[in-house]
């Protein structure tokens, strides 16, 4: 199963109305970012042992360890969780941003350095959400 299919599969397996909301989501990050690297993360370890939510990324953003080693990961992120919906924004050097510029905006969501998270997306200001990707995408290029 490639990538695409591994996406298709997990948004299709969310109960409604996150199943919808996934999908719309997924339409509004392929819009920002048209010729991405897709990424389907099923959340297991190599010994297949559960240790995240499944998470379907886009992008490239390459980390860099203090010991001088890079390691390429996603720059955004998506996944379903219990009571919602998380999306990461990687790459942001001021784990302070996120919140302060877009958290009052953004309706009902919390949001940390990198992860917002939300119920629905009749819950958000999706223009605000679709904003601080556009502001992740283009801090980590």
């Amino acid at each position: 199963m490639n990538v695409q299919e591994q996406i298709k599969k997990y948004i299709t397996s969310q109960p409604e109305p996150k199943r919808s909301d996934m999908q719309e989501l997924h339409r509004i990050i392929l819009q920002v970012m048209p010729a991405c690297k897709l990424w389907f993360l099923d959340g297991k370890n190599s010994e297949n042992k559960t240790v995240s939510n499944p998470n379907i990324g886009y992008g490239i953003h390459t980390i860099k360890y203090a010991d001088g080693k890079t390691r390429e990961f996603y720059q955004i992120g998506m996944s379903a969780n219990k009571t919602g919906i998380s999306v990461y924004i990687f790459g942001i050097k001021n784990k302070l941003y996120l919140a302060q510029t877009y958290g009052k905006k953004l309706g009902k969501a919390s949001v940390s350095g990198y992860c917002i998270k939300f119920k629905t997306l009749r819950d958000i200001n999706v223009d605000i959400l679709e904003a601080a990707i556009r502001f992740g995408v283009e801090a980590s290029n």
